[in-house]
């Protein structure tokens, strides 16, 4: 006759203090994400999954957690997906259904995203990766679901670019240029500033799969920046990016801005109460410290904003 383990999970703690969030992280698993007469994006994906854990229940029995993400994460990979979002809210509505206990679930997703593109210049194949990510929080009063991006680009430094503008300038009214030639060669011609790395992050939640495809959102994030990057990058690819983001000098503000600006011009279909949230941050080239900028905003909010009102 086996013997009956006892459910120590159960038990009343010693200290009767509840917690937010109690799972568990780092746990791959393989999602298909579906494209019209294509075959399918695979991606190797990162998942946390939490629930919350009442004063009362000592733990959150990480066994029956794990059981739970499996069966719904292999149920959910099985076919693919258009919305990795939804695989997210697949999850957090199964925690919630099998742990009577809980209140809330929360599944969060990150994988990184391939994508084919040419270089502007030489037009030569080559790839762009992008980190996606996904979440989802399960309650009694329905999901919400969350789909974004990070990627990186450039940034060019606009009081720099000023600064080297005002030093060609003076120098050309020196050499007794005429001012009207002045102001179109640097009209035409950017003069230099200093150069940053940059990192863009735009997410969008909202009840339900936010109407976002996830392409698009990607370029909303890519062209926020000064210039976009490649990792392939022939000389004339090089002077094309420069150009590019000299002609464009942004301080990490006008990157939020952008940022928002897109999202509200290729996603005008959102839900108001959709909240949008952006990020991005530089790495200083001539500074021993980093900018960061960001803004959370509802969409009917940025929108508002956005047409003056």
């Amino acid at each position: 006759m086996s013997q009956q383990l006892p459910d120590v999970q159960a038990d009343s703690p010693d200290v009767t203090v509840g917690l937010n969030r109690v799972g568990v992280t780092g746990v791959q698993k393989l999602v298909k994400i579906a494209r019209a007469e294509k075959r399918p994006i695979v991606l190797m994906a990162d998942f946390e999954v939490y629930v919350d854990l009442p004063s009362w229940r000592k733990g959150a029995d990480m066994s029956r957690n794990m059981e739970v993400v499996d069966e719904a994460l292999e149920d959910a990979v099985r076919e693919p997906t258009y919305r990795v979002e939804d695989v997210c809210g697949d999850v957090a509505e199964r925690l919630l259904e099998k742990h009577d206990y809980t209140t809330q679930a929360e599944v969060r997703m990150e994988a990184e995203y391939i994508v084919r593109e040419d270089t502007p210049s030489s037009e030569r194949e080559t790839q762009y990766s992008a980190d996606i990510i996904a979440a989802a929080t399960a309650t009694e009063a329905g999901t919400r679901e969350k789909i974004g991006v990070h990627v990186t680009g450039m940034t060019v430094c606009p009081c720099s670019q000023g600064m080297s503008e005002s030093r060609a300038r003076d120098t050309l009214e020196e050499l007794d240029v005429d001012r009207d030639v002045i102001d179109e060669f640097l009209d035409q011609i950017p003069q230099p500033g200093h150069s940053q790395r940059g990192h863009a992050t735009v997410t969008i939640e909202s009840d339900g799969a936010p109407e976002v495809d996830l392409r698009e959102l990607i370029s909303v994030a890519r062209d926020s920046m000064s210039a976009r990057i490649y990792n392939l990058a022939k000389r004339p690819d090089e002077d094309h990016m420069t150009f590019e983001a000299h002609s464009d000098a942004k301080f990490v503000e006008d990157c939020v801005r952008a940022m928002a600006e897109g999202v509200v011009e290729t996603f005008p279909d959102l839900p108001a109460d959709a909240v949008v949230t952006m990020k991005q941050s530089n790495d200083e080239s001539i500074h021993q410290h980093n900018a960061h900028a960001e803004r959370v905003a509802e969409f009917g909010t940025l929108e508002s904003e956005l047409n003056g009102n």
